[in-house]
C-alpha cells in the first residue's frame, strides 16, 4: 500500500469519523453526562455562582437517577415546573417522598422529627415554613445559602421527573476542581 492510497484512505473514513464522534458526544450529554454553569449565589460556599466571581461550572451524572430517586444530600440539577422559574436550577435535597419537613428546632431544619445536621451551610435565614409531608415523586430542595435562596419554602415541591441528574464534580475554574 502506497502512502497516496493510505492518505487517499483517511480522507474517505474522515466524513465518518466526524459523524460518529458528534453522534458520541451527543448520546453522552444525553444520557451520560452534561456541565452545567452555577446561575446564582444560591449554593454558596458549596458552589459559587455569585455576582462578580468566576462561577463554578458542575458535571452533572445522569446514570444514577435512571435506576434511583435522589436521597436527602444530593445536590440535583432540575428543570424548573410549576411555581419554580423555567430553567435548569441546582439545589440540595433535603426529604424525599413520605418524609416530613418543618423548621426550625434551635435553628435547624427537622426532617422526620430529627434535626439535621447541615455543615454546609454558608447563611442560614432561619425563615419559618409550614410543617409539610413530601408527596410520592416530589422532593424538597434547598439553596446552602438560605438567605440568598429561592427554593422549596417559596417554590413548593420539585418533581422528581424533572431532575436532570446529580452535580458530581466542580470542574471550572480550575483551582475549584472538588467532588461534591
Amino acid at each position: 500500500m502506497t502512502s497516496a492510497s493510505t492518505s487517499r484512505s483517511f480522507f474517505k473514513e474522515l466524513p465518518f469519523l466526524a459523524v460518529t464522534a458528534v453522534v458520541l458526544a451527543l448520546l453522552i450529554r444525553t444520557f451520560v453526562l452534561q456541565t452545567f454553569y452555577i446561575p446564582s449565589g444560591s449554593m454558596e460556599r458549596t458552589l459559587h455562582g455569585c455576582e462578580g466571581c468566576t462561577r463554578d461550572r458542575v458535571i452533572v451524572e445522569k446514570v444514577t437517577y435512571l435506576f434511583s430517586d435522589p436521597d436527602p444530600g444530593d445536590i440535583v440539577v432540575f428543570h424548573g415546573t410549576g411555581d419554580w422559574p423555567r430553567e435548569d436550577l441546582i439545589k440540595r435535597v433535603i426529604a424525599t417522598a413520605g418524609q416530613t419537613v418543618e423548621c426550625c428546632e434551635e435553628g435547624k431544619v427537622v426532617v422526620d422529627g430529627d434535626p439535621i445536621d447541615e455543615p454546609y451551610l454558608y447563611q442560614d435565614d432561619h425563615r419559618a415554613f409550614e410543617k409539610v409531608t413530601v408527596p410520592d415523586g416530589m422532593l424538597w430542595v434547598m439553596g446552602d445559602h438560605r438567605s440568598g435562596s429561592s427554593d422549596s419554602r417559596d417554590n413548593g415541591f420539585v418533581p422528581v421527573d424533572s431532575v436532570v441528574g446529580h452535580a458530581r464534580l466542580i470542574i471550572w475554574p480550575v483551582t475549584r476542581w472538588d467532588w461534591l
